[in-house]
């Protein structure tokens, strides 16, 4: 059962009187609108787009029916100007989030306590490390952090949320959140990085000799097997494909039994309104479609997301989702390869081991401080994990 009052205010507000900054709470992306969420977070990290967010909720994939119900906070001046936004969803459920937290919400119902609703700040279903707290340049954001994650934390109460989580922030956010009393928690993801490579054999030429013959046996074997591959940037996507790959998509969790987070109606409002940071890379035999990648992309960056296929194909996935890609990032010139969550055999291929954060404030005392203990405990085991892993890497001793 949710605690949550009937009477949830959903523009509640909360001011800091310091430098005149309102806070309030909305229900939906488009209540604060497309130029204040732009002039706020900008366009390079296409998961925070308005378009992305919007696209979301659209659609139904982000909605209180879905269990990700839109509660972003907005902070304005005395001027009523939107100078900070903070993508933020009362949660019924911890899916859909990659960092797990199912564990705490076990032990809170072992002692009869409702760990749902939570309020949440996240990219939904994408676990991508990027801005979050975003905020108009001019303004102290370190103060404008601690007021909204005060401002937060009396909102969860009003709500009967349990606790509040951040996923994925920068770097730069890291270093402003760690004055408003959130508890760090360490994971890990892959990455693989250009280090100005002008073809894929260049970046072959830094493996160990064992490895680099593994991976040209892979993609020899793909290509024997028939497959061609063809990239289309998001402006050009047909309607044809975006059915294609809306189809292999959901297979591919409709095979493991499970429903995709996303639907048709997402993707395709996408395609229209952010096609320039869209790629969709198929994998065609005999000519016809029988995967696809999604990807996303900004001036430094690709970022591998949603992949699909008609059945299960040796290696298809590989080239696919990270070859391709890799091969992508090369020719135009990207620094970096997100290519999401998890994923042990990537290391193989080159992704190297990083280390993600997420930020948790629970309203329980006891909780709070079990958690705390908890996050302590594991982080030397991700640290440990992560030198395991950093030594499987494919990389010559002398690169």
């Amino acid at each position: 059962m949710s605690n949550r009052p009937k009477n949830n205010p959903k523009n509640s507000c909360e001011t800091a009187q310091e430098i005149g900054l309102k806070f309030r709470f909305v229900s939906a992306i488009s209540d604060i609108g497309k130029q204040a969420w732009l002039r706020c977070a900008g366009e390079d990290n296409p998961f925070a787009r308005y378009e992305f967010l919007a696209a979301l909720e659209a659609s139904g994939c982000t909605s209180a029916e879905a269990g990700w119900e839109p509660h972003h906070a907005v902070a304005e001046d005395d001027n009523g100007e939107i100078v900070a936004v903070l993508p933020l969803y009362l949660k019924t459920h911890s899916y859909g989030e990659y960092v797990f937290d199912w564990s705490w919400a076990n032990a809170y119902h072992s002692q009869g306590l409702d760990y749902y609703p939570k309020l949440l700040t996240a990219i939904p279903f994408t676990p991508s490390v990027g801005k979050r707290l975003l905020i108009t340049e001019g303004v102290n954001a370190d103060y404008v952090t601690q007021e909204l994650i005060a401002s937060i934390k009396v909102e969860a109460e009003k709500l009967g949320a349990s606790s509040y989580h951040l996923l994925f922030p920068n770097t730069q956010e890291r270093v402003a959140l760690a004055a408003t009393g959130l508890i760090e928690r360490m994971g890990t993801q892959f990455q693989w990085h250009n280090r100005d490579y002008s073809r894929f054999d260049d970046f072959l030429a830094t493996l160990a000799s064992r490895k680099r013959k593994m991976l040209r046996k892979e993609r020899k074997a793909v290509v024997d097997a028939g497959f061609t591959f063809r990239r289309t940037e998001g402006a050009e996507i047909s309607q044809q494909q975006w059915d294609d790959f809306t189809l292999f998509y959901h297979r591919t969790y409709l095979v493991r039994g499970q429903q995709g987070y996303l639907n048709q109606d997402f993707f395709k409002i996408l395609g229209t309104t952010m096609p320039e940071q869209i790629l969709l890379i198929e994998a065609l035999q005999q000519g016809e479609v029988v995967a696809a990648a999604l990807f996303f992309k900004n001036q430094t960056q690709l970022f591998g997301r949603y992949w699909g296929s008609t059945g299960d194909q040796p290696l298809l996935h590989f080239e696919t989702c990270y070859y391709q890609g890799q091969d992508y990032c090369i020719e135009h010139g990207l620094r970096s390869f997100d290519s999401g969550a998890q994923g042990e055999h990537k290391i193989q291929r080159g992704f190297e081991p990083t280390p993600t954060y997420s930020l948790h404030w629970l309203a329980h005392k006891g909780f709070s401080e079990a958690v705390e203990r908890f996050v302590e405990e594991e982080r030397p085991h991700i640290k440990a994990y992560m030198r395991e892993a950093a030594t499987l890497l494919p990389f010559r001793e002398d690169r």
